[in-house]
């Protein structure tokens, strides 16, 4: 993943204080009303385009016992004064498999949609923040490093992008997920199974690059917030291929 640029669009720059006190004034959060998390229906389509290729596994992996996992992530994010539904899928891509004995992961790509912050111009879009273990054991799911490109749904030029952000590749959410709900087989051929999971203890860092613009986002958005004070539920599905089938699948 490319870091976070640090410096900020040239509009950006040439705003005062008094312009980001007039961006925080339109930046009233609405508090969004409580939420029951949907459970999958049916297993929807899953791209493997973005598998990491076998020139890509560790060397000496063999392709024959790894696979590629597609994993589509509704649910919900309460980040600070943000609290929103996740109702586009998020997808994660990435390869597992043994090199030696050893368990090892390959991470290939992760594609979300902006978040619209309720009451706000302002949305959040989900990234891959440079570190993830997806190997469950008795104490957690696995675990993401995840970061929030800050952007506009009007476009709002007061926004700094691409660049400004929660988090970074350097300082990310840190997501240590554990099971809500047990796994279960949605489909065998093709292999599809799901799973319930959250996160209620994380904190999360204030914005990064976003130039004079940080302090007001930061209040409009109440970060940074400490551990307990956020959660991230998720109902994950996960598209299952054994690595020598992947090029085959569409």
């Amino acid at each position: 993943m490319t870091p976070n640029r640090k410096t900020c669009h040239p509009v950006v720059r040439r705003f005062t204080s008094a312009a980001a006190g007039a961006l925080l004034a339109g930046l009233t959060l609405v508090a969004a009303p409580a939420h029951g998390a949907e459970q999958p229906s049916a297993p929807a389509p899953f791209d493997f385009s973005a598998c990491p290729t076998i020139d890509e596994l560790p060397a000496g992996a063999d392709p024959g016992t790894w696979r590629c996992e597609v994993m589509h992530a509704t649910g919900h994010l309460r980040l600070g004064a943000v609290d929103e539904p996740l109702p586009e899928p998020m997808k994660i891509t990435f390869a597992e498999g043994r090199v030696g004995g050893v368990f090892r992961q390959v991470f290939g790509e992760m594609t979300a949609a902006p978040i619209r912050v309720g009451g706000t111009p302002l949305t959040l879009t989900p990234q891959y923040g440079g570190y993830s273990d997806f190997l469950s054991d008795d104490t957690r799911r696995g675990e993401f490093d995840i970061k929030f490109a800050i952007g506009s749904a009007h476009g709002l030029p007061a926004v700094p992008s691409p660049g400004c952000s929660v988090g970074s590749d350097e300082d990310a959410v840190h997501l240590v997920l554990k099971d809500t709900d047990p796994t279960r087989v949605i489909t065998r051929d093709p292999l599809v199974v799901a799973f319930g999971a959250q996160d209620t203890s994380f904190a999360s860092p204030g914005t990064r690059g976003c130039g004079p613009l940080s302090r007001a986002l930061n209040r409009a958005l109440g970060l940074p917030s400490a551990a307990g004070s956020n959660a991230f539920d998720m109902d994950v599905t996960v598209g299952i291929r054994p690595y020598i089938q992947v090029g085959s699948v569409e």
